[in-house]
């Protein structure tokens, strides 16, 4: 598999339908892609993160109708709301895109285009099982007996029209190919081996327009006006949009299809949720191959959210909102409950027990271990660590959390690489215990051992303060005014920062303890 270099990452959310509110399920993808995207910025890598808003098809405009209003005045509605919600929950994404924009519009006309130009494209009459909800057909050994498509469980309905397809089943060797020679490429390795399955039946073609007569809310094909491109295809072209390798303002020869170079694309990470893997790992890959694209690097699905047992649905009204609990528990204590709890890849499970849990952990071994050593630093050193020590008590976990960090990181295993980083917390508080700093303090002859201690402590802080800023940065933040620093270093500077800069207070609660 081909590599990003080490300074540029392109890292993309799914674009979330804008006919609903955010829910935890939205948050939970969206903070991982940020706790990625800032554990590289903190690596000194060029980042860039995408996210947005999906905001064509049949779902968006039944649901204005529902409301009385025009589709785009629900887009706008909705767009702002994620935004808003983003910006609540301290997402550092730099792109927020809507499908509605003139750019998408204009690129995703030039892909479909260049699809037809080379063959690919031809139009025939359907006749299949149609998904409203899912905005997609569905065969009949797809929606089972009960003939509900497999996805929500929800109705379908027969449809006969004329379509424009695409030739998806030519690339379906090439796919197939592609997987079994880069296995990294879709993670965990439980997904990409259900999408070898699914390829083990043959690829059907897949339609790419709706005809307006049924469906007006869409981009409009070029070589069609009666018909708009099929929901899916537009949204997944929105990751072309935002790299900047399309600009349809120019010539076909220059448009970038032949050369992407000097553009973001491709990219190196779609996180999506399990439930659209076969759209990003089949569809948008034969679609790249038909017009001749460079696909992504790597794909993460991850499993669903459970409410006890029960998959969390808007349908069900089980849905938690992301933003009500950080109303009464800071976004941080809420990005880590969603980053510490989900083994990625996998499902979990959230009940307020389990969340609370989670916060106690922050609380009782972060939280303490911040209170401690800042108290300590301040009583017995006043705030300064003398020059000459050189706080090397804890370096052997210190290495063992840096390499378990970096490696689980990369390898796309956030949770774990969060708790080898409360690992490192852990053991400085049971540093604390063995060494009995004020013990220490109480000793003439002492004072030594104890700068040195507390100067081991401190490090350790700090370090925690940088691995933890991907998933805290609003905490990690508030940890490192208390030692007299104005933004949390980076891994790499806070092994190297000299202790005796720092000006040490005593900090106050990171986590207060909730009573009831």
């Amino acid at each position: 598999m081909s590599q990003p270099t080490a300074s540029r990452r392109y890292l993309t959310t799914p674009i979330y339908y804008a006919s609903g509110e955010p829910h935890i399920g939205h948050a939970y993808t969206t903070f991982l892609a940020d706790a990625l995207a800032r554990y590289h910025r903190q690596a000194g890598g060029d980042v860039f993160f995408l996210t947005g808003t999906d905001e064509h098809g049949q779902k968006i405009q039944e649901e204005a109708r529902r409301r009385g209003i025009a589709p785009m005045e629900l887009c706008d509605a909705m767009a702002e709301r994620f935004q808003e919600a983003w910006g609540d929950l301290g997402i550092s994404y730099d792109r927020f895109i809507r499908t509605t924009e003139p750019e998408h519009q204009a690129v995703v006309q030039a892909f479909v285009q260049r699809l037809m130009d080379r063959g690919y494209i031809y139009d025939a009459e359907y006749e299949g099982w149609y998904s409203v909800h899912e905005e997609r057909f569905f065969t009949e050994k797809e929606l089972g007996p009960n003939r509900t498509d497999p996805i929500a469980g929800r109705p379908v309905e027969r449809i006969r029209e004329k379509n424009y397809f695409f030739r998806m089943s030519a690339f379906q060797d090439d796919l197939i190919q592609h997987i079994q020679e880069n296995p990294e490429w879709i993670f965990p390795e439980k997904r990409r081996n259900e999408v070898l399955g699914f390829l083990q039946n043959p690829l059907s073609d897949l339609s790419i327009s709706r005809p307006r007569s049924r469906l007006a809310w869409g981009i409009p094909l070029p070589f069609d006006e009666e018909h708009v491109t099929y929901v899916w295809v537009d949204a997944l072209i929105n990751y072309l949009t935002a790299s900047g390798a399309i600009d349809p303002g120019k010539p076909p020869e220059q448009q970038g299809f032949d050369d992407v170079e000097g553009s973001w694309w491709p990219a190196d990470l779609h996180l999506i949720g399990k439930d659209i893997l076969t759209t990003h790992a089949v569809y948008w890959p034969t679609l790249l191959m038909g017009a001749g694209l460079p696909l992504p690097r790597r794909i993460l699905a991850h499993g669903w959210w459970v409410v006890g047992e029960t998959k969390m649905s808007k349908s069900l009204g089980n849905v938690v909102d992301p933003l009500a609990l950080q109303g009464e528990f800071g976004s941080d204590a809420v990005r880590w409950f969603l980053l510490r709890e989900m083994p990625t890849g996998e499902d979990a499970s959230y009940t307020p027990e389990r969340f609370l849990t989670r916060y106690e952990e922050l609380a009782n071994v972060l939280g303490n271990l911040s209170s401690r050593v800042t108290s300590m630093v301040a009583r017995y050193q006043n705030g300064r660590i003398p020059s000459e020590v050189n706080g090397r008590g804890l370096e052997n976990q210190i290495t063992t959390a840096l390499d378990q960090v970096h490696t689980s990181m990369h390898s796309l295993r956030v949770n774990e690489a969060l708790a080898a980083a409360m690992e490192l917390a852990r053991a400085a508080n049971g540093y604390v215990e063995t060494e009995e700093p004020w013990s220490l303090a109480r000793q003439d002859g002492k004072e030594d051992e104890l700068a040195e201690t507390l100067a081991s402590l401190l490090r350790s802080l700090l370090l925690l303060a940088a691995l933890l800023l991907p998933v805290m940065p609003g905490k990690m933040k508030e940890l490192v005014s208390s030692l007299g620093l104005s933004q949390v270093p980076t891994i790499e500077e806070a092994q190297r920062l000299p202790l005796h800069q720092l000006a040490v207070e005593k900090a106050p609660p990171l986590f207060p303890r909730i009573e009831d």
